[in-house]
């Protein structure tokens, strides 16, 4: 059974950073692609970064020029390296691969969350 194990988040101060890890346990086909999402308290889980398997990168305009999504293909792990760190980006950050599993059939999976707070 495949997870997605996420580590890296904690407490940092504005304008600092943090790099956040994803890697997969068990066996996968292929993977499509590798994103990052958060979820604030009272709002909906956003898009933030997303690293497809042709190694084309997207970021939300929010966070463009500050986050960087990078991946180690050997190891199946994404990372999230976050710099500048603002009030506005504090939430529970989650990894998620879109992928095909050993019988080649589409699946989502996704991380517990990791809990990422910026202080003043």
């Amino acid at each position: 059974q495949v997870q997605l194990l996420e580590s890296g988040g904690g407490l940092v101060q504005t304008g600092g950073s943090l790099r956040l890890s994803c890697a997969a346990s068990g066996s996968i086909f292929s993977i499509y692609e590798m994103d990052w999402y958060r979820q604030a308290p009272g709002k909906q889980r956003e898009l933030v970064a997303r690293l497809t398997g042709g190694d084309s990168t997207n970021y939300a305009d929010s966070v463009k020029g500050r986050f960087t999504i990078s991946r180690d293909k050997a190891t199946n792990t994404v990372y999230l390296h976050m710099n500048s760190l603002t009030p506005e980006d504090p939430a529970v950050y989650y990894c998620h691969f879109g992928a095909r599993n050993l019988l080649r059939r589409p699946v989502d999976y996704w991380g517990q969350g990791t809990q990422v707070t910026v202080s003043s």
